[in-house]
């Protein structure tokens, strides 16, 4: 078994993981920084379940659903992330950098800005948001 399934853990023959909702969250926070993102986008979907209400659970599948390349994944986890929070600025930003990776630039044009225009000081934002204008502009041209 790879050190990612180790990590990602399975009780008995349930397919739960071991531990509680926490220990998912820290293992899947840690499979995440190993680069191990699959593995952690299925043990904080299993976190998200049963806390939905948990905005940093959430946040954390969404980043693991980005990382491992599931930009509709990740779109939708970002966009409940906005629903229950529009003043959430990363959660626009993580929107706006799946859309554009999607390849959905007028969404990840407005997402971006939004977020840049909330917090005009994170120079990431407003540089993202740069391309993805760039992108567009080449498109139409």
């Amino acid at each position: 078994m790879s050190e990612a399934g180790r990590q990602e853990g399975g009780a008995g023959g349930s397919g739960a993981p071991d531990g509680d909702v926490y220990e998912w969250y820290q293992r899947g926070l840690a499979l995440l920084e190993k680069r191990h993102p699959d593995a952690a986008a299925t043990l904080l979907a299993r976190a998200a379940e049963a806390e939905p209400a948990s905005r940093s659970i959430r946040e954390a599948l969404a980043r693991a659903q980005y990382d491992a390349g599931r930009y509709g994944e990740a779109m939708a986890s970002f966009a409940a992330l906005i629903a229950a929070n529009p003043t959430d600025d990363y959660a626009r930003y993580g929107l706006g950098l799946a859309a554009g990776r999607a390849g959905d630039l007028p969404v990840a044009a407005e997402h971006l800005a939004l977020a840049a225009a909330m917090r005009p000081e994170l120079a990431h934002y407003g540089r993202a948001l740069r391309e993805v204008r760039a992108r567009q502009n080449r498109r139409s041209a």
